[in-house]
């Protein structure tokens, strides 16, 4: 990511070059032009003789005339640069006026127009000669002069560029995250308080840019703003064993942060003795950005899943405590899916949980992977008891889907996880319950055609024995959507795509004798 940037900024300021040489050389080639037309027939004029013809005079109002001009034109673009970087501080964030006064090709070249007025004052005034009409006429400065009136003419339209380009939100993004590099190496160096209060700083700007362009609909620029802390996250392990234990506790400025200061003293321990405020940080704006997102921009919401993911599954080898902040931040995601009542969202997040959950047991984290089954349980009924039973439903096929993961990779786990598969589910205690767990059902099903096809009745004889006592109709019913499906894919578009009653044909095929085992008591199909 750093290297892509730092090509990026070679890329931008070999252009930048390009464009002020190229309006030179057409400028140059204009003026030979001009001065050839101008020239006697056989003649061929330099600057030299152009500039000896020259009577002092009128060489020193053009001068005086060349002062006006530049100190107009910068006081045109400080103008309009100024409007530019208002606008968009006010958009995304205030950081941007910070870091736009801070870049040293503004003070390049504001300065090379302060200069160049000067030096047009300076010469305009001829020493030694009270009037204009004896002044002798100073060649080399009129010379020098009117070199940097033109370098400044010529530069403005680069120099434009060059601000449009800066002020652009994702190269912002950029300069925020690399500061927040610069601030990790700071810490390193010994500098702790400083480096600390410049990252809490960058985090929360990135943060606010996300939230100010998910309220403007700048989606792009906000999922850039949620990639970018992503971004630090990565960077930031390699540097973290390098860092002074300071860097860690949780005092001065860090205490006092918004994210901290509302904590118990107990979750203030827990950080300082497992290291991890700056994930949390990340994380606690993570959920802000989240919450922010549901119902209304859902594609931020679920880059928020998919990232917790990708973070999760780095930590699950080798970094088990930043893996179970991943999974308090999961739990935390549906927590606010299901209280908003969106469950679209919630129905993605459980998909990036699941996930998680493959490498918890992958990566041998069997606590961590039985505590995540654990909580699809738990969430899923709270689901239904909000009248949300579809992500029961959902619950009950992605718990599966871990059952047949851990079976198909030979994993001491499955046992565990399919004690829990069967506890998704619970006894109903409403009249409608039966309808909204006919799902649950439909995935128990699935799962005990998984075991019949790998030859393990008793598995799938458990599954039967906890389904035994369904209704007929509830049965039936189940039994005849499972074999009429033949759709692999949802047939509206999902980020998902999966089509929770479909069955591979050969699985399928053993649907009719794994209902055999109801009896006499279940109709013909």
């Amino acid at each position: 990511m750093q290297a892509d940037a730092a090509q990026r900024r070679l890329k931008n300021a070999a252009s930048t070059a390009l464009a002020f040489f190229g309006l030179l050389g057409v400028a140059l080639v204009l003026f030979s032009i001009a001065a050839w037309l101008e020239a006697a027939p056989g003649e061929t004029p330099g600057p030299i003789d152009w500039l000896a013809r020259l009577d002092g005079p009128s060489a020193m109002e053009r001068v005086a005339s060349a002062a006006e001009v530049v100190a107009g034109v910068l006081a045109i673009a400080i103008t309009v640069v100024a409007i530019v970087v208002e606008l968009a501080a006010n958009r995304y964030t205030h950081r941007i006026t910070q870091l736009f006064v801070r870049e040293p090709v503004n003070f390049i070249v504001m300065g090379i127009f302060v200069l160049t007025t000067i030096l047009c004052v300076w010469v305009s005034t001829t020493p030694g000669s009270p009037d204009l009409t004896n002044a002798r006429l100073p060649h080399a400065g009129l010379l020098l002069t009117m070199t940097l009136v033109t370098a400044c003419l010529l530069m403005l339209i680069p120099y434009f560029a060059f601000v449009f380009r800066f002020l652009s939100p994702v190269r912002v993004v950029e300069r925020i995250a690399d500061q927040a590099r610069q601030a990790f190496r700071r810490g390193a160096r010994g500098d702790v308080e400083r480096g600390r209060a410049q990252v809490i700083e960058a985090i929360e700007e990135l943060q606010d840019i996300a939230h100010s362009a998910g309220a403007h609909s700048d989606l792009g620029i906000s999922m850039a703003a949620i990639e970018a802390l992503r971004g630090l996250l990565h960077d930031y392990q390699p540097v973290r064993e390098a860092l002074p234990e300071g860097w860690f506790q949780m005092d001065g400025v860090l205490r006092q942060d918004v994210d901290f200061v509302s904590m118990d003293s107990s979750v203030v321990d827990d950080l300082v003795r497992e290291r991890l405020w700056f994930e949390t940080k990340v994380f606690r704006q993570y959920h802000t950005l989240f919450g922010a997102s549901l119902i209304g921009s859902r594609n931020v919401a679920n880059l928020i899943a998919l990232n917790t993911l990708r973070v999760g599954d780095a930590a699950a080898n080798g970094r088990p405590d930043l893996l179970r902040l991943c999974v308090r931040f999961f739990n935390s995601y549906l927590r606010a899916a299901i209280n908003a009542r969106d469950l679209r969202t919630a129905y993605y997040v459980l998909q990036q949980y699941r996930l998680l959950c493959e490498s918890a047991l992958k990566n041998q984290h069997t606590d961590v992977a039985l505590s995540i089954a654990d909580y699809f349980r738990m969430y899923g009924q709270e689901a239904l008891a909000q009248n949300q039973g579809f992500l029961l439903e959902v619950v009950a096929y992605d718990v599966g889907q871990l059952v047949e993961f851990a079976v198909e990779n030979d994993l001491p786990e499955a046992g565990a996880l399919l004690d829990r598969f069967l506890e998704v589910d619970r006894e109903p205690h409403r009249p409608d319950d039966e309808l909204r767990l006919r799902g649950v059902r439909r995935a128990q099903v699935q799962l005990a055609t998984f075991f019949l096809e790998r030859g393990d009745e008793a598995r799938a004889r458990r599954i039967f024995a906890d389904m035994e006592n369904e209704p007929a109709a509830s049965l039936e019913a189940i039994r005849d959507e499972l074999l009429g499906e033949d759709r692999p894919q949802y047939w509206e578009f999902t980020d998902r795509g999966v089509n929770f009653s479909y069955l591979p044909p050969a699985r399928r095929d053993l649907v009719a004798p794994f209902f055999s085992w109801f009896g006499p008591r279940l109709g013909p199909r």
